[in-house]
């Protein structure tokens, strides 16, 4: 038997269970987590957000596009509507100018075969009610129905709104110009071709004598902006929305100008000339537009919410 004490040799944990790096995972210490649970709780014991792999740390957000301020752009608006109003009215006292350009006008319609106002009217006239409903389409939706979508796009759609905003000021502001150095009367003064003022036969009327009127140049009938706030209104309407139904809005330009002809308050070409001039408008303002889509496609894919509103 050997009695000399034996040395005590220190022991050596094995690397295999230690929890540093390189060591063996344990039940408990397994690397294979859930995605929920990678993000900590956090004070009330909920889990937090995902976070963006691209950038670690931060919460995915959803995109927020700023609105313009409200009383900012009311008075905008307000200014731009009356120097439009303002410049319209410099037009008058150039009756007889205005009265040729509607015969060439009338003329060219004919050399081009394009349908006869009067024909449309014909059709009109076949029903009081039918006179009325138009008369009243007229008066009462152009301007109320434009104000509504500026409204709508504003609140619910902010991404569209600047360019929607800036296609309607291009075009009224070329519509202005052709107003001042085109003076037109329209078809409805025009006894030679059959045309009568269904407004003021069978009403409502939103005009009076025209030597009397100080609210409105009635000589400024190209182009005409009732056409070309309606296609406005629709193609914004078709671009900002997802529902199925959006393009049943293209009704609403339709409408427009077959109450615009039917009336005799424009001319075929009133239409043509301004659906040219929206075109290059839009055109123009390509940049605009291509910013708004890019802001919403961001907002949508940041939150897939929005991708629910219709």
């Amino acid at each position: 038997m050997n009695l000399l004490p034996q040395p005590v040799w220190p022991r050596v944990p094995s690397p295999r269970r230690e929890s540093g790096t390189g060591a063996e995972p344990s039940p408990a210490t397994s690397t294979d987590v859930s995605p929920d649970a990678s993000a900590p709780p956090d004070a009330s014991g909920a889990p937090q957000a995902p976070q963006n792999p691209e950038t670690p740390g931060k919460r995915e957000r959803p995109a927020r596009v700023s609105r313009p301020h409200a009383l900012r752009e009311l008075l905008l608006i307000a200014v731009l509507f009356g120097v439009y109003k303002a410049g319209r009215l410099a037009a008058t006292g150039r009756v007889s100018e205005a009265f040729r350009n509607a015969r060439d006008v009338w003329d060219i319609e004919r050399w081009l075969h394009l349908p006869n106002e009067l024909d449309v009217q014909q059709g009109l006239l076949h029903s009081q009610t039918l006179i009325e409903v138009a008369n009243s389409y007229y008066a009462y939706v152009h301007f109320p129905a434009t104000a509504a979508f500026l409204l709508f796009m504003y609140l619910r759609r902010p991404a569209y709104y600047r360019w929607v905003r800036w296609v309607v000021v291009g075009l009224t502001g070329a519509g202005l110009v052709l107003h001042l150095t085109v003076p037109l009367a329209p078809p409805r003064m025009l006894t030679f071709t059959g045309l009568i003022d269904t407004a003021a036969e069978y009403g409502p009327s939103v005009y009076g004598a025209p030597q009397n009127d100080t609210v409105a140049n009635q000589y400024a009938a190209m182009p005409s902006l009732h056409i070309g706030w309606a296609i406005i209104v629709a193609v914004g309407l078709i671009v900002a929305c997802r529902t199925r139904w959006r393009w049943l809005w293209l009704a609403h330009p339709v409408l427009t100008v077959l109450v615009v002809v039917s009336t005799a308050n424009h001319y075929w070409l009133d239409g043509i000339v301004v659906s040219v001039l929206l075109a290059i408008t839009m055109l123009a303002l390509l940049p605009f537009y291509r910013a708004a889509r890019s802001a919403q496609v961001a907002g949508v894919r940041a939150d897939p919410g929005n991708a629910r509103v219709r």
